[in-house]
């Protein structure tokens, strides 16, 4: 029997997560003891794989903070040769390493749950005044009336 595992979404990365694992995520604000639920991506069982989106408000991954550290710090330098152009940065990522203890289906959505309906978005029009639909352009009629041609004298 292999064990449960999800795909979860953090900080517009995408991570595979089971019960026990740690991970390394960009910092959240939450602070060291705080539980987190992950956004859920993918589920897997021994033969279930939930994907869709109204099945995945039933999947509940939960992780507790364990610490916040930086990562390694990473040099950049640019260099023109004969230019007499040098530039030297660095760079340090703010991290958190957070310690997955639960993953795992419900049998049914959770009560804080979004409902998998998104809302309809108000543009900047407002609802009253509607625009009037273009009329289709056909053919053009000739009127009833007729120019009268000039008389030639």
């Amino acid at each position: 029997m292999s064990p449960s595992y999800a795909i979860v979404e953090s900080g517009g990365k995408q991570y595979r997560v089971e019960k026990g694992a740690t991970l390394l995520v960009d910092r959240l604000p939450d602070d060291e003891g705080a539980k987190v639920s992950l956004r859920p991506v993918m589920y897997r069982a021994d033969k279930q794989i939930v994907l869709e989106r109204g099945e995945l408000d039933k999947v509940q991954v939960e992780a507790v903070v364990a610490e916040h550290l930086r990562g390694d710090k990473i040099r950049v330098f640019k260099y023109k040769p004969k230019k007499g152009y040098r530039r030297r940065a660095g760079h340090r990522s703010e991290l958190t390493k957070l310690e997955v203890t639960d993953v795992k289906l419900l049998t049914r959505k959770p009560a804080g749950a979004k409902n998998a309906e998104p809302k309809q978005v108000q543009t900047g029009k407002p609802e009253g005044k509607a625009k009037a639909a273009p009329k289709k352009g056909g053919a053009k009629k000739q009127s009833s009336r007729r120019t009268s041609a000039k008389k030639e004298t």
